[in-house]
């Protein structure tokens, strides 16, 4: 459903992107890695049309994300690294905007899922860290996408809300495909069932997760090296 073939990126002399090729089917759990400024948030960009890459091509379900956005876009929810949010809204009126303009109709189905009935009469400024993160990730979810892209989900998060997320992308990705970016190397051994590691632009690694704790950072720094 995912399918990046041969594709560049640059921004002025910058090249963000080098000839990325992959793809991705329903039920993968992918673990994004790189550096900071490895191309990882600018690839899923690319992924959601939101940016037009340089050279090569990127398909979602055999469509152009950018130049059938309408058929392409509401079956993808995407939850960005700064998850932006309207702090002075309250998680309903917010939620509420959403699934009007996602047409989602099981809103409530969302909010039960994400644990997040305690907080859905708040303002969204009242929220700790973890409980805004849990608003992004429903506002990703509304419409049922079938390709959930998440960029570093648990940043700044305390080990017991990492957790939680972990757990619910999990759950999540059951039936659809899910990516998320990490920092955090134990997570990609916890919760994916693929790896790609991205440096300068370039894939390094797309494979199964190595099996055996502690595989993955082994693997990861020896190919950062190598880079």
């Amino acid at each position: 459903m995912i399918e990046l073939s041969h594709v560049y990126k640059r921004f002025g002399i910058k090249l963000a992107v080098s000839d990325l090729s992959f793809k991705a089917q329903q039920g993968d759990i992918i673990g994004f890695l790189g550096p900071n400024g490895a191309g990882k948030t600018t690839t899923m960009r690319l992924i959601t049309g939101f940016l037009k890459p340089t050279e090569g091509k990127v398909k979602l379900f055999n469509e152009n994300p950018i130049t059938k956005r309408l058929t392409v876009l509401p079956r993808v929810g995407y939850l960005p690294e700064n998850n932006p949010l309207p702090l002075d809204m309250l998680v309903k009126e917010y939620l509420d905007f959403i699934t009007e303009v996602k047409h989602e109709e099981h809103i409530e189905n969302i909010i039960e899922e994400l644990h997040m009935d305690d907080v859905y009469e708040k303002k969204i400024d009242q929220l700790s860290r973890g409980f805004k993160q849990r608003v992004g990730l429903a506002a990703a979810l509304c419409g049922k996408p079938d390709i959930l892209l998440l960029d570093e989900p648990t940043s700044g998060l305390d080990p017991i809300e990492q957790d939680v997320i972990k757990n619910l992308i999990k759950k999540l990705a059951k039936k659809r495909i899910v990516i998320f970016s990490t920092h955090i190397l134990s997570e990609i051994e916890d919760v994916a069932t693929r790896v790609l590691i991205i440096n300068k632009g370039s894939l390094l690694f797309d494979g199964a997760k190595p099996k055996g704790k502690g595989s993955v950072e082994v693997l990861f720094k020896k190919l950062i090296k190598k880079s």
